[in-house]
């Protein structure tokens, strides 16, 4: 099979996946309880008035057609109404996603920075300090909760040495292009807000990289051992290669498959912490758009937003097996077996 067909079969084959995925957020949040229109109307309002808004947001018609009219919808971009803000929830999505997504890129870069770099440290020193130190950490790493380590970071480099911000996204904004601070003050050579969102950014993507820094050292290092005892390696050491050579050339690029499938896996993993850590730092993305709607059961929220993490964890997965693909083309053609 050509690459550009198996990323076709690959991208074709995301398409069922995301249509169940839709099928089983909508209907469980159908189940939640509370009625969405007495939540929004409030509790002194008329049943009339209720039985009105519940025709108009068509809550009364039966879940199959209520699912196939949002789906409708969905790809003319609508995705109803939000009950808390009052504006479409896909322009809320458009609005608040780029600040998450800014983060939880930020956070995996930062993981995978650190996390490959230890793993292969470890598995090069294997049973030896640097190895022990190595799976200390990744147990820490795992162990603690995010929310206890956003509020020590706080403590320490915020509030104690005053050397970043504890709270928000940037001082002065630049003007909004693609919602990513970031890229925005570059575009506008905006440099004291590059400075800025740099600054705010630095603590929360921290607290977010610890969990899948620790997971990718911790996975490297395994995959590192398991390959440097196979029989290719010994050959090239018998060779007089040197060992640098044999760990980053062969063993690395070998290993490093299950390394893909754990950066794909926490980098949809990190939409789920940013909940907590949004709250912490006080970070307007969609996370906390999220957990606003959750409070409030609003549904078309509550159903975007899990929508979007979804599609997410949808997307990380199909990237990762485009990169097996290209990487290793026994996995291409495996595939027609």
């Amino acid at each position: 099979m050509g690459f550009k067909s198996y990323v076709l079969r690959r991208i074709l084959s995301g398409i069922p996946v995301f249509i169940g995925l839709s099928m089983l957020i909508f209907f469980l949040a159908r189940v939640l309880p509370g009625d969405p229109a007495r939540l929004a109307l409030g509790p002194r309002a008329s049943d009339e008035a209720v039985q009105s808004l519940r025709d108009q947001m068509g809550l009364n018609d039966p879940v199959v057609v209520q699912y196939l009219n949002y789906m409708a919808g969905l790809f003319q971009g609508d995705m109803g109404i939000s009950l808390t803000t009052n504006r479409n929830v896909a322009a809320d999505l458009v609005y608040f996603f780029p600040a998450t997504f800014e983060l939880i890129t930020v956070g995996m870069t930062i993981a995978v920075l650190f996390g490959v770099p230890l793993g292969i440290i470890a598995g090069q020193n294997k049973d030896r300090f640097e190895d022990n130190a190595g799976r200390l950490f990744a147990f820490f790493g795992v162990s603690m909760p995010a929310f206890w380590v956003a509020i020590l970071l706080q403590l320490l480099f915020a509030f104690y040495m005053g050397w970043l911000p504890a709270t928000g996204r940037i001082a002065t904004a630049p003007p909004r292009i693609t919602g990513l601070m970031l890229v925005d003050s570059l575009i506008a050579t905006d440099f004291a807000a590059f400075r800025s969102a740099l600054a705010h950014l630095v603590l929360p993507a921290f607290t977010l990289a610890l969990a899948p820094m620790a997971d990718i050292a911790r996975m490297t290092r395994s995959s590192f051992i398991e390959e440097f005892n196979k029989d290719y390696v010994h050959a090239l050491e018998t060779s007089g290669i040197p060992a640098k050579l044999i760990a980053y050339k062969y063993v690395l690029k070998s290993s490093f498959a299950a390394t893909l499938t754990i950066i794909a896996l926490d980098y949809g993993f990190l939409i789920g912490s940013a909940f907590l850590i949004e709250i912490v730092f006080a970070w307007p993305g969609m996370a906390r758009y999220g957990v606003t709607a959750i409070l409030e059961n609003d549904i078309n929220a509550i159903v975007g937003v899990t929508l979007v993490v979804g599609l997410v964890y949808i997307i990380a997965n199909m990237v990762v097996d485009i990169m097996y693909g290209y990487f290793d083309p026994r996995v291409r053609y495996g595939g027609d077996e």
